[in-house]
């Protein structure tokens, strides 16, 4: 049941919400219609024009009548005079009264047999001009009843059509792409930061929605992240966020790692500088660092390792990281020891002193750590402010130690805990192994976002039951990969959709949240997607909605009291410039003025090819997965605005055509639902960063 309030003498209506599956992971929407346009109604029969007896053709008639008549008229008058002159000379004796008999008898026969002449041509006439009222008459008859059938097959028709109508004006628009069931993970190639912020909010939204976790290790340095936050906080569901190096302190992953675990994870982190280390380059510093653990007693940090290292390889003077309390001075004894004091151990001295200045990085992790409370989404960021070799380094540790947690964790259901890994590509790739190893035993949902597409990542796309997402690939080369990939007989269509309901107020109070990056060139596009309605209060979002139809389709929304809008937009001025916002504002006014507008553009068709996915819009991504039926390629939008939309179900397009197919009417009039999840889900019971 819908939500009714008054509020400042207007009513504000709230609608119902939809239900989100947990066993769902939605990554974007596609746009189809199910019903096609009806079309005009079937035109009213129009009534014959009725024929009638047509005085001109009488008076004809009896024109014609009256000149075969006339010969006739002419002996009945002549008769008539004849009998009269007899009848006046017998009277007065001029004709014998026996012979004016006869005369006047002959007459009379001449009259009466010219008369009943006459009078037969007047019967005649009048026979003919029944025959023709008879025909008339008939075409009438007959007219009047295919009148009454068509207008019988007219109201069936115009039945069925409305039926059409109905079903088309009120279908559903948008339906989500969800990940497949027999799907592990997703490699998501190219993309823009504000294509990748509109994917991580969609997954989040409706991961927490479902009452799954989220894990966003964010390596790309462009808080694509922010979005998803800043949606979360205004939900009611604060997330735990670690911006590194600045965080660093307060980072807990991995802190609790034993020795020879946290030797394990630190061997791969130093090796991030070296693009082709080989398996005895880890083995080697992993068995320095394993040793190097093993001499110091009690609590062991970063700290106090760097500390050791640096013993180990003669750098600096030892006598104040004793004075901190880092080593003591047995362990700085047995340090001195451990390998030896040859020539032959300069290359241990050597490597010591590189594992130093890379651990150095790491040296304040877990410092400040503090015992949190629960939380569906957790955020590993990288900022700009650590440097290229600092970066790569916090990134790799991150990744490997959240590694090594997910193999120790028990396998919980599928897509239940998701990590989202963003700029992946920085990472080397026997650390991604690892990651999808870890992820695929535990049954953690994985995605992993590429910015670009390099030897290791093209080997690694679509491994094992996985699904690929490509989204705008701006090299050339990349494209070309992917279009490969794909498959270039596939056809799309990109479509524009703006749909305007609701009502303008004042007294507005609000907050947004932006991201932006650019550079410069000339030309320039736009495509804007709005959404708004407001009774009592009003919401307003602002978000760019693509549609696609045709061989895989795609696009949008409004709600009572939320509304959206998005406005993507790219303008070429000797550089690239491109802004996506979300946002909301509430409102509150005595009186509004209602609007409602809805416009649909036909932007262009293109096949799967190299130039066309230079230029997709930023939230679109084509998603392309094996199926028991064959390879399906899907395009979508993964704008998480389009949610909110009265025609947006969360229904997939399979399900929702075999739905139309049952009950076409029913199906077309079920509700979109509009409006955000409701609950985010109960917290997970504990924070160990393991899927449940």
């Amino acid at each position: 049941m819908a939500e009714t309030k008054r509020r400042g003498g207007v009513r504000a209506v709230r609608r119902p919400t939809r239900p989100l599956r947990a066993d769902r992971v939605y990554l974007g929407w596609q746009y189809a219609l199910l019903f096609s346009d009806p079309g005009p109604p079937p035109r009213r029969p129009t009534p014959p024009e009725q024929e009638g007896l047509n005085p001109a053709w009488v008076a004809a008639q009896r024109r014609e009548e009256n000149l075969l008549n006339r010969p006739l008229k002419v002996v009945v008058g002549a008769a008539l005079g004849v009998a009269v002159l007899v009848l006046g000379f017998s009277l007065f004796g001029g004709v014998n009264p026996l012979l004016a008999a006869v005369l006047i008898v002959a007459c009379l026969f001449v009259v009466v047999a010219a008369g009943y002449a006459l009078w037969q041509g007047e019967h005649a006439l009048r026979e003919r001009i029944g025959t023709e009222r008879r025909r008339l008459e008939r075409i009438r008859t007959d007219q009047e009843r295919k009148l009454f059938a068509a207008q019988r097959e007219h109201a069936q028709s115009h039945q069925a059509w409305q039926d059409r109508k109905v079903a088309y004006d009120r279908q559903l628009q948008w339906y989500a792409v969800a990940v497949p069931d027999e799907v592990d993970r997703i490699d998501v190639a190219g993309g823009t930061l504000a294509g990748w912020s509109a994917l991580v909010t969609m997954i989040g939204t409706s991961r927490m929605g479902a009452g799954g976790e989220l894990t966003v290790l964010d390596l790309s340095e462009g808080a694509v992240a922010g979005d998803l936050v800043g949606l979360a906080r205004r939900l009611g569901a604060p997330p735990q966020v670690w911006v590194l190096p600045d965080d660093l302190p307060r980072f807990d992953l991995g802190v609790d790692l034993d020795r020879d675990a946290l030797a394990d994870v630190l061997s791969l982190v130093v090796g991030v500088s070296e693009e082709h280390a080989s398996t005895r380059d880890l083995s080697f510093d992993n068995a320095i660092l394993e040793r190097v653990l093993r001499v110091l007693r009690g609590e062991v940090n970063i700290r106090r390792l760097t500390a050791a290292l640096r013993a180990l390889a003669q750098v600096g003077d030892p006598r104040d990281d004793l004075r901190e309390g880092l080593l003591t001075a047995e362990e700085l004894d047995r340090i001195g020891t451990l390998f030896g004091r040859g020539a032959t151990d300069r290359v241990v001295l050597e490597r010591a002193w590189a594992l130093e200045s890379q651990l150095r990085k790491l040296e304040a992790l877990g410092s400040e750590a503090a015992k949190l409370p629960p939380a569906q989404l957790r955020i590993v960021s990288v900022g700009r402010q650590g440097g290229v070799l600092g970066n790569k380094v916090l990134g790799t540790y991150a990744a490997t130690a959240l590694t090594h947690v997910l193999r120790g964790a028990p396998a919980g259901k599928p897509w239940g805990h998701t990590v989202c890994v963003c700029g992946a590509d920085r990472l080397r790739g026997d650390v991604l192994d690892r990651l999808v190893d870890a992820c695929e035993a535990s049954r953690t949902g994985l995605v992993l976002c590429y910015r670009s597409i390099p030897q290791q990542v093209k080997e690694r796309l679509g491994r094992g039951n996985a699904a690929v997402a490509f989204m705008r690939l701006g090299n050339a080369d990349d494209a070309k990969i992917a279009s490969e990939h794909i498959g270039t007989e596939h056809r799309f269509v990109l479509s524009q959709l703006t749909e305007t309901v609701g009502s303008s107020v004042t007294e507005t109070a609000g907050d947004s949240y932006t991201s932006t990056m650019g550079t410069s060139e000339s030309t320039s596009s736009s495509a804007s997607t709005s959404s708004s309605r407001g009774e009592s209060r009003g919401r307003g979002r602002s978000d760019d909605a693509w549609l696609g139809l045709g061989d895989s389709t795609w696009s949008r929304s409004r709600d009572a009291n939320w509304s959206y809008a998005t406005t993507d937009s790219e303008t070429f001025t000797e550089g690239i410039t491109t802004s996506t916002a979300w946002g909301r504002s509430t409102s509150r006014a005595i009186g509004s003025n209602e609007s409602l507008a809805r416009t649909v553009q036909r932007s262009r068709e293109f096949l799967v090819e190299q130039h066309e996915l230079q230029r997709l819009p930023e939230t679109a991504l084509i998603i392309s997965h094996s199926s028991p039926a064959g390879r399906r390629v899907v395009l979508a939008d993964a704008n998480p605005a389009i949610f909110s939309l009265p025609r947006s179900t969360v229904k997939e397009l399979d399900e929702a055509r075999r739905l139309a197919e049952a009950r076409p009417v029913a199906h077309a009039s079920d509700p979109g639902g509009g409006g955000l999840p409701p609950n985010l889900g109960p917290p997970p019971e504990r924070l160990d960063w393991r899927s449940r």
